[in-house]
């Protein structure tokens, strides 16, 4: 009390603006309606109230691992790749036939030229004319083996080797391994390009000569069938085929 009688102003009641601690309230009604709350900056910024964001800098996605990808790039099936260059069971060219004839039917006039003479100068008392009549019969018998050889020629290219057939009175069947192979050639001679065709001879380990060789075929086909059997032979391991 003052000591003129007057009562001192009453001091700050329980419901002031100030804390125990001294610090002065902040009424609701004095934030700002529009500042954004705590959820809504987090939801903008997913490193709002992490104080090691900063040290962290910003989000980086982490790069693919070479190694897996160049496994995801090297998991190759090897028979996959041995079986594309593989064929079915292919015959040869029917043109073959015409070339086979033409072989035949010269190799049997020279015989007829050189029988009649033969009969001309022995005097014999046979006719010189049977020579070529001989050989005309001879010829139709060829024709028959011709065909024949025509349709027991037949190749099959596998994964293991390479496989032939061929015969008409004796059946032969040849296997020759993708690792002996040393090179494949491709001939042609001037009756086979006379009529578009080609041999394919391939030439393995160990030999003086070709031990196989495929008539009847086209450029094409021998062309395809030089390229599958040198693939085939880098892949068994015989070396690079040519």
């Amino acid at each position: 009390m003052a000591d003129d009688g007057t009562p001192p102003p009453a001091g700050p009641g329980p419901d002031a603006d100030t804390d125990v601690d001294g610090d002065p309230d902040i009424d609701a009604a004095d934030v700002d309606a529009d500042s954004p709350t705590v959820a809504e900056r987090e939801a903008d910024d997913p490193n709002a109230g992490d104080p090691d964001a900063d040290d962290r800098g910003p989000d980086v996605p982490e790069a693919a691992d070479p190694e897996a990808a160049d496994q995801e790039t090297e998991t190759v099936d090897p028979e996959a790749d041995v079986a594309a260059y593989t064929t079915d069971v292919r015959g040869v060219s029917g043109r073959v036939r015409i070339q086979w004839a033409i072989r035949l039917f010269v190799g049997l006039a020279v015989l007829a030229v050189f029988g009649r003479l033969i009969l001309s100068g022995l005097g014999a008392g046979v006719d010189p004319r049977a020579a070529p009549a001989g050989a005309g019969v001879l010829g139709l018998l060829g024709l028959v083996w011709v065909h024949l050889r025509y349709r027991a020629w037949c190749y099959h290219l596998r994964d293991d080797a390479l496989y032939l057939e061929r015969g008409v009175i004796t059946q032969v069947k040849t296997v020759a391994p993708h690792v002996r192979i040393q090179h494949v050639d491709t001939s042609r001679s001037p009756v086979e390009r006379a009529l578009g065709l080609s041999t394919l001879v391939v030439y393995t380990a160990g030999s003086r000569g070709a031990d196989v060789s495929i008539p009847g075929l086209t450029p094409e086909e021998a062309g395809d069938l030089q390229r599958r059997l040198k693939e085939l032979a880098i892949e068994s391991g015989g070396g690079d085929a040519l």
